[in-house]
């Protein structure tokens, strides 16, 4: 890590070592907003940010997500956690707290493209992707030079199916080692199996074209401009044991027209992918996502 980003992320730290944030799903019913707000008063917190949303006033699931400063958040942290829990058991709620100033670890994956890595390690440096990224994987070579200029940790492991479960025994293993808490799919073209899944619920975010479910498996541009079509996106979403079909976090289009041809469809997704999924790494380091069934709730 350069001293420039290091700086950056201690200055975020410092300026942000009394915010913390939390997340609560339950039941709906009278009383939940006021006993998180009595609660957080309490213990001197000012309330910096809250959204909510209920599927349903009458016998649906409530979420919100507050946002607060709380005077020396690090010595009450543990303290304010037991006592919450109280809360949660009278409400039956699922709940997270999260401290700002404790960095995410993350996890990049890649393939041979790298627009979707470069765009996250360009986020990163210029201070608008906060995240502590403490290395990449890759099935290839590509992105070596890149990633190591930032003093990154590089690791190149082969994959493909007949070494799949080898393959992810190795990748658990370093995941565990480094205790990621997010990773990132940036274009990389392995299938995963439901045992790597399985260990890294709604922490692996995957990024594809949004020509799914009408033009799958190989070549999706070509067939795509074979069919003319007018629209090119990008969707960003947790991977599940259901391939391509995990809850959604973010997705986009641009337009195309006859003009376009196979190449220049490939340059405009491209840079689709790229956004929406820096958009959908960051709404789940800044805590903004609750995931409910297959869906996404984002605040």
């Amino acid at each position: 890590m350069n001293a420039f980003i290091k700086n950056q992320i201690e200055h975020f730290q410092e300026k942000n070592q009394n915010r913390g944030r939390l997340l609560v799903s339950c039941p709906d019913q009278p009383g939940i907003v006021s006993a998180i707000s009595k609660f957080l008063f309490e213990h001197n917190a000012n309330i910096i940010e809250s959204s909510q949303y209920s599927t349903n006033p009458e016998g649906g699931t409530f979420f919100i997500r507050i946002e607060f400063e709380c005077p020396n958040l690090k010595d009450k942290a543990q303290r304010m956690e037991v006592e919450f829990n109280q809360i949660a058991e009278q409400f039956s709620m699922d709940w997270n707290f999260t401290h700002v100033y404790n960095l995410k670890k993350v996890a990049i994956f890649v393939s041979k493209e790298l627009h979707c890595l470069l765009e996250l390690l360009w986020e990163w440096q210029s201070g608008d992707l906060m995240a502590d990224i403490s290395l990449v994987v890759s099935n290839h070579e590509e992105a070596r030079e890149v990633v190591e200029s930032l003093n990154i940790p590089f690791y190149y492991i082969p994959a493909n199916k007949d070494i799949r479960e080898q393959v992810e025994d190795q990748q658990l293993k370093l995941l565990k080692e480094h205790d990621i808490d997010l990773i990132i799919l940036a274009r990389y073209m392995q299938i995963l199996t439901p045992k790597f899944v399985s260990a890294n619920p709604n922490k692996i975010i995957n990024i594809h074209h949004s020509f799914l479910p009408a033009f799958v498996g190989a070549r999706p541009y070509e067939r795509a401009y074979g069919r003319g079509v007018k629209l090119i996106g990008a969707t960003s979403h947790y991977v599940t044991n259901d391939l391509d079909e995990g809850p959604i976090i973010e997705q986009d289009i641009s337009r195309v027209d006859h003009r376009d041809n196979v190449d220049s469809l490939k340059k405009i997704g491209r840079n689709v992918e790229r956004s929406v999924l820096a958009r959908a790494v960051k709404w789940h380091l800044e805590d903004r996502i609750l995931v409910h069934e297959n869906k996404t709730i984002v605040f």
